[in-house]
């Protein structure tokens, strides 16, 4: 849990209950994305990258759901670069959208206005070509780690060149820390170790639902009602081998998969974002804000200790 949090935390713990019984028990409307494409992994592997994809789109067209996947267009040069780009295009072939998630996965607050806005436009052209040739436009973009600059005078820069150049920044309204659990499974499955893989996908599944459930009374907190929810994933081999599950989870939940154009046409996704902190936090928290309304932050759940520890031993970039 981040600083902010564990302060709005002791602001609302007593003021607030988990939100309506009822809320789990309404329809509503969920859009899938999937950020770091070709994919978050630590194999370095073109088969493995390609396998994972693969799986990752069967199990959206058996289900029906519609995705948006972000692109990394860095990751292309890391492995095969024309089969990196071909992973691409299986995802629009299979009727799926694509978005800028900038060239190299940097942090707005590192690099300042201008040169994140110079990654932005250097994670753009194999995209935009592939959608070009399918008469399809890029306007999509979302932002690494959810950090969308400091102070306001950056977050304005940026902001401002997206709009001038046809982007719409894809918000975060669901985000169960996916990337967390995904690199000690890449590590499970490198080491054929199916004990730790199932116990990861256990926790992780078991987590997801209950994060699904936490932001949908954090809506209701809100807005009084279910929203469109756009929920952030990432394109690993974790979340191929949970895509039947993580399906059900959402039946379970009802709720329907849609587009993510079709999803922002919620009314909710007016609402000012008026935050220009330095931590990457999803739209929910800064709906918070803007509404003056606090936050059922007494019944969040954190990432279980047990995955924080896996995933410090696989990749200390924390």
């Amino acid at each position: 849990m981040t600083m902010l949090r564990l302060i709005l935390l002791g602001l609302t713990a007593a003021t607030l209950s988990c939100g309506p019984a009822d809320a789990r028990t309404r329809h509503a409307k969920i859009a899938l994305t999937f950020d770091d494409l070709p994919a978050l992994t630590i194999a370095k592997d073109q088969r493995y990258v390609n396998g994972l994809n693969a799986d990752i789109l069967e199990g959206l067209r058996k289900h029906r759901i519609p995705a948006t996947g972000f692109v990394n267009e860095s990751k292309l040069n890391e492995l095969d670069r024309p089969q990196q780009i071909a992973v691409l295009e299986h995802w629009l072939d299979a009727g799926m959208d694509l978005g800028n998630h900038t060239f190299s996965h940097e942090s707005p607050n590192r690099l300042g206005a201008a040169a994140y806005i110079a990654d932005i436009a250097r994670g753009e052209p194999v995209t935009r070509g592939l959608l070009e040739e399918r008469h399809r436009r890029i306007g999509w973009f979302r932002h690494p780690y959810l950090e969308t600059g400091t102070p306001e005078a950056v977050k304005h820069e940026i902001n401002a060149w997206l709009t001038a150049h046809g982007y719409r920044i894809a918000p975060v309204t669901i985000d169960a820390d996916d990337w967390e659990f995904a690199e000690p499974y890449d590590a499970a499955t490198i080491a054929r170790d199916e004990a730790t893989r199932a116990r990861i996908r256990h926790l992780y599944l078991a987590h997801t639902a209950t994060t699904i459930r936490w932001y949908r009374s954090a809506a209701h907190a809100l807005f009084g009602r279910d929203i469109a929810y756009v929920m952030l994933l990432h394109a690993t081999r974790l979340n191929a081998d949970s895509i039947d599950d993580l399906a059900a989870i959402l039946r379970r939940e009802h709720l329907r998969p849609v587009t993510l154009a079709q999803a922002m046409k919620d009314p909710a996704y007016r609402t000012p974002d008026p935050y220009a902190g330095k931590e990457g936090i999803e739209w929910i928290e800064r709906w918070s804000m803007a509404l003056h309304k606090p936050l059922p932050w007494s019944s969040f759940t954190d990432v279980p200790k047990e995955i924080e520890a896996a995933y410090d031993r696989v990749d200390h970039d924390r």
